[in-house]
């Protein structure tokens, strides 16, 4: 097998995983996020750290005291709070030790990825909708990015960090991206299409940047994949790169036209 049908095949297994889990909500979808939150903190540290220290516990037991209160439905205030509290936590003891901040960013931006999608589903049809526009906006900017960067080749994007990239996939991608978002806002009978479209194509590049983001990361750190779980991909940071980073943003968005704790009414009216 290929691996391209090896990743492929993966892809289609964790989709449907992940949109059965999206079409249920609630203390399911919650799970999943918390799920993922664990293994982003785990392979970030499994990259970072140098070595095992006296409180190199410390920083998983602040995360599962996030994962905890993530998995109890907190409001959206307090999470943002208990995550703040927590990275500084983390900072201080990573300052005493002087072992440097990457398990303070590596908590941070786990606990933000799992934050901002368990908000943005909220438990209502806007909340549903969010999320399938985000999907559709995240898989297609990887699809088109990766087949129309394989076809038209051209200068890399960004040689330094991630040699594989180039520009023509990059805009393959947004294009791709844009396009798949507007025709699920559609389908899903949303209005105000030109500015989801408009929100789409913010998404796209976000997601890109956010894949570019993880690869400076492990060429940081001398790692060609985050983890080896995902056959095919490598580890789960490999695969939601792009997807947390959109669900970042697009929670961001949404907190400024309605609210931190119900984002996406604004923009999906449904």
């Amino acid at each position: 097998m290929s691996n391209l049908q090896l990743r492929v095949i993966s892809a289609v297994v964790l989709a449907v995983i992940a949109l059965g889990l999206t079409w249920l909500g609630g203390l399911p979808f919650r799970l999943l996020c918390a799920a993922m939150s664990a293994m982003i903190f785990y392979e970030w540290t499994r990259m970072s750290r140098p070595a095992v220290n006296g409180l190199s516990f410390l920083p998983e037991a602040l995360v599962v005291v996030f994962i905890g209160a993530l998995i109890a439905g907190l409001s959206a205030s307090w999470l943002l709070l208990l995550v703040a509290f927590l990275t500084a936590v983390t900072a201080i003891a990573a300052q005493v030790r002087k072992t440097g901040q990457w398990e303070a960013s590596g908590l941070a931006y786990a606990s933000v990825s799992g934050l901002s999608l368990a908000l943005l589903r909220d438990g209502d049809n806007s909340g549903l909708v969010a999320i399938l526009f985000l999907f559709a906006v995240v898989w297609a900017t990887d699809i088109f990015a990766y087949f129309v960067g394989r076809a038209i080749g051209g200068p890399k994007l960004a040689p330094s960090i991630s040699p594989g990239k180039t520009r023509s996939g990059a805009l393959g991608g947004a294009v791709g991206g844009v396009v798949a978002g507007v025709m699920l806002a559609a389908a899903a009978g949303a209005g105000n299409l030109a500015l989801l479209g408009l929100v789409a194509l913010v998404l796209s590049i976000v997601a890109q940047a956010g894949d570019l983001f993880e690869s400076w990361v492990k060429r940081r750190h001398g790692c060609k994949d985050s983890g080896m779980l995902i056959p095919g991909h490598g580890g789960v940071m490999d695969r939601v790169d792009g997807l947390v980073a959109a669900a970042l943003a697009l929670y961001v968005i949404g907190w400024i036209s309605a609210g931190a704790d119900h984002p996406t009414q604004g923009l999906f009216p449904i």
